[in-house]
């Protein structure tokens, strides 16, 4: 049989447009461009993107059929003397092997000429190794009517996208003026900054163009206001407390209004997943509805759950092991009111009791054992009842955990030394592929770290500078023109092996 030749590799070639790319003196409500084969194209709304954006959208074809030709139909009045750019990214490809024509850009003029103008950069992520998907930068025209807000409910003169792997940009056939230039993970594709699911960096001053400067943007995911959502009942005794933003939940209360019976008492627990709230109560109200105040240091909400008729949960307690370097916990499915060390053992293999101390955390409803943990040793850990008790007065059952440390040789050792650190206090953290963290030190005048106990497999590094000394790392505010605290990566991925010391040198210059 014929094997069928060679498997085409070469992208299809552009052939003419009507009317001509880069014309001036544009009017028309339709332009098409010719290829030397049939094309279609790939993503068409993630990869196009036009500048200034088009109010409404042109219809761009090819949609799901091949064709030698795409046909773009404008709706929108243009604005005069502007320049037009269309950048179809890695869109158009051919119809049988997908092979791209990279960056092709349609340009056209309403004017007498093209602007030629540019600028460029490159854009970060303020917490991860690199962006998890491409950056619409934009720029917007400073003029009289401008305002910070204009990223909410405008869209800008000129926008691009970063590319994926470089993570650089460039926006082109500029026109001379003054502007301010943001970059917004823009999921929903429609120029607006919206801080709910989206991330926002920017440029603190105004850039005029032209300019020689290349500009660096940092984009990052912004701390909403604490705002509390509609309760809901969920299960007898517990009603479920939405919520958006951020807020200290030990300075959060939660205070039922009416209807509190005697002998009532509450506990408010954080779901560990969700930004959700569970409240429970011992006694349930004699009321079909219960009226609630939820306030905060700088809030203030009533609101109003409606009762229904469920069965609570009976108490069951669960344990987390952990290992050699994380603490062993308890866990419970309903709220946690007290807990007794007496009726807690902690055993080594050879039966010797091993001494430890505990900590009791409310809002994440978990009792933290703290104990000495050796390589190559079995420990069992029994919990007795009376040992947790709820919010009912219920105590556990008899609850017995093994945990089996490694052998020393069966660990690797990250010994890390960080260079050129601009200032103190600083926070390192280990983390892996994902930006899970894995181990976090923290130094207020060394630049020495060492992590243990670690299992074989591969980290990064992360350097926080935290600069209020709060020991966690602080995002940004776009309107009080706040960024981020700064983060730098380790430039290589570390390999751990097991009985290994992997020695690394960071440079923060």
């Amino acid at each position: 049989m014929p094997e069928g030749g060679p498997i085409d590799e070469e992208p299809p070639k552009f052939i003419r447009a009507n009317p001509e790319n880069y014309s001036t003196q544009f009017d028309k409500e339709e332009i098409r461009i010719y290829f030397d084969e049939y094309i279609k194209l790939d993503k068409p709304q993630q990869q196009i993107i036009i500048s200034p954006p088009m109010t409404p959208k042109p219809n761009i074809m090819p949609l799901g059929t091949a064709r030698k030709d795409i046909k773009i139909e404008i709706f929108d009045t243009l604005e005069e003397n502007t320049t037009y750019t269309i950048n179809f990214g890695k869109s158009i490809v051919d119809n049988n092997e997908s092979n791209p024509f990279n960056y092709f850009k349609y340009v056209f003029s309403t004017g007498d000429y093209i602007d030629s103008l540019m600028v460029s950069g490159t854009v970060k992520d303020a917490k991860l190794k690199a962006p998890s998907q491409p950056v619409s930068v934009m720029l917007y025209e400073v003029d009289s009517t401008y305002t910070d807000s204009i990223v909410y409910k405008e869209t800008p003169r000129y926008v691009t996208y970063s590319q994926d792997s470089t993570f650089a940009f460039s926006l082109e056939n500029l026109k001379a003026g003054t502007y301010r230039m943001v970059g917004i993970m823009d999921k929903n594709d429609n120029y607006l900054y919206n801080p709910g699911s989206e991330k926002i960096g920017f440029i603190a001053e105004n850039i005029t163009i032209p300019t020689d400067s290349t500009y660096d943007i940092t984009v990052f995911k912004e701390e909403l206001d604490f705002k509390p959502k509609r309760p809901s009942h969920v299960k007898g005794h517990k009603i479920l407390f939405g919520y958006e933003g951020t807020v200290d939940l030990d300075s959060l209360d939660i205070n039922l209004l009416s209807g509190k019976p005697v002998g009532y008492e509450y506990r408010v627990v954080k779901d560990p997943a969700k930004d959700s709230l569970y409240y429970w109560y011992n006694i349930k109200p004699e009321l079909d509805s219960l009226s609630f105040e939820v306030v905060t240091p700088k809030t203030r909400d009533t609101l109003l759950a409606r009762l229904g008729t469920m069965d609570r949960d009976s108490l069951e307690v669960s344990a987390e092991s952990g290992g050699i370097n994380k603490n062993f916990k308890f866990l419970a499915n309903t709220p946690i009111v007290a807990h007794n060390d007496e009726f807690i053992r902690v055993m080594d293999k050879d039966s010797s009791e091993v001494p430890f101390t505990t900590e009791f955390f409310p809002m994440r409803n978990e009792v933290v054992l703290k104990f000495e943990k050796a390589p190559s040793n079995n420990y069992q850990v029994s919990a007795f009842p009376g040992a947790i008790t709820d919010l009912f007065q219920e105590t556990n059952d008899t609850l017995v955990q093994s945990l089996r440390t490694k052998a020393l040789e069966d660990y690797g050792k990250i010994i890390l030394n960080i260079q050129n650190i601009r200032s103190f206090p600083v926070i390192v953290q280990l983390t892996n592929t994902k930006g899970d963290v894995i181990a976090e030190k923290y130094s207020e005048n060394s630049g020495n770290f060492t992590f243990e106990f670690l299992n074989p497999g591969d980290f990064l590094v992360r350097v926080i500078y935290d600069t209020n000394s709060n020991m966690k790392w602080d995002t940004g505010n776009y309107l009080k023109k706040r960024k981020p605290e700064r983060i730098l990566y380790y430039r290589d991925t570390i390999n751990v092996r097991s009985n290994w010391d992997q020695v690394e040198t960071f440079s923060l210059e």
